[in-house]
C-alpha cells in the first residue's frame, strides 16, 4: 500500500475547453493535512473536482487513493469516491430525514446491504463525532456545528483514506470552527489524509499544517501564512 494518497504529475486541468491550471505536481502523504489556498476562481475547486473524479483527467499523471486517474473508466468513479469522504460548506443534507437515516441513506447508496451492519457503523460514526444521542433530530433541529460533524460523520462512513474538504468552517462562529478543525485533525491522525480549502488564515494560524497556495495558474507550497499575500 502506497504512502502516497495523492500523486499529481504534470497535470493540467481543464473546465471545458480552457486550461485552468497548468503542470502541476502535489502529493500527499497517508495522515498529512494540508490546506489548500487561493483567490476566488484561481482553480481550488478544479483540483478538487479532479480529485473526487468529476473532472476528466486530459494531461499529466494522477493516482488518488490507490486509483489511476488517466485508465480509470467512467464506471469506476463510484469506488473511487467510496475511497474519498467529501466535506461541503453548504452540509448538502437530506432534510426530510433524521441525522441516522442521513447516513444510513449514504450507506444504502455506496452498496452497503446488511441493515445490522449499516446500524453498527453509523452508530460508530455518530459517536465519533460527538452526535452519539442525536441521530434521531432532523437536520433543521442540529446547530450549524451539529450539522457540519454529521456532514463529517457521513464522509467517514466508508472508512476513507481521504478526505476533501470545501470550506468547511466557512458558515460557522470561531468556537464551532475550533471544534471542527480538532475533529479534522483527529481525523487525520489516523492515517486519513485531509485536504482542505479555506481563506481563513486565522484557522491556519490556530492550527497550522502545510499550506499549499494556487496562484497564476500553479500548485506550490507555502511557508506559512506571513508568506500569503491577503486574498
Amino acid at each position: 500500500m502506497s504512502d502516497k494518497i495523492i500523486n499529481l504529475e504534470h497535470v493540467s486541468i481543464f473546465h471545458h475547453k480552457n486550461m485552468v491550471l497548468n503542470d502541476v505536481n502535489l502529493q500527499v502523504m497517508r495522515g498529512e493535512f494540508i490546506y489548500l489556498i487561493g483567490k476566488t476562481g484561481s482553480g481550488k475547486s478544479s483540483i478538487m473536482r479532479l480529485l473526487y473524479g468529476d473532472l476528466p483527467l486530459k494531461q499529466g499523471d494522477a493516482n488518488v487513493a490507490g486509483f489511476n486517474l488517466k485508465t480509470m473508466k467512467k464506471g469506476e468513479i463510484p469506488k473511487l469516491r467510496r475511497k474519498l469522504g467529501i466535506v461541503f460548506q453548504d452540509f448538502q443534507l437530506l432534510t426530510d430525514r433524521s441525522a441516522k437515516d442521513n447516513l444510513l441513506f449514504y450507506l444504502k447508496a455506496t452498496g452497503w446491504g446488511e441493515k445490522s451492519k449499516m446500524e453498527e457503523r453509523v452508530s460508530e460514526v455518530l459517536t465519533k463525532v460527538g452526535l452519539g444521542t442525536k441521530g434521531f433530530k432532523m437536520p433543521h433541529e442540529l446547530s450549524g456545528g451539529e450539522q457540519q460533524r454529521l456532514v463529517i460523520a457521513r464522509a467517514l462512513l466508508n472508512d476513507p483514506d481521504l478526505i476533501l474538504a470545501d470550506e468547511p468552517t466557512g458558515n460557522l462562529d470561531p468556537e464551532t470552527s475550533n471544534e471542527i478543525m480538532k475533529l479534522l485533525f483527529d481525523v487525520s491522525k489516523n492515517e486519513c489524509a485531509v485536504v482542505m480549502v479555506t481563506h481563513n488564515y486565522s484557522i491556519i494560524d490556530r492550527f497550522p499544517s502545510r499550506i499549499v497556495k494556487v496562484e497564476n495558474g500553479k500548485v506550490a507550497d507555502a511557508l506559512n501564512t506571513s508568506t500569503i499575500i491577503e486574498i
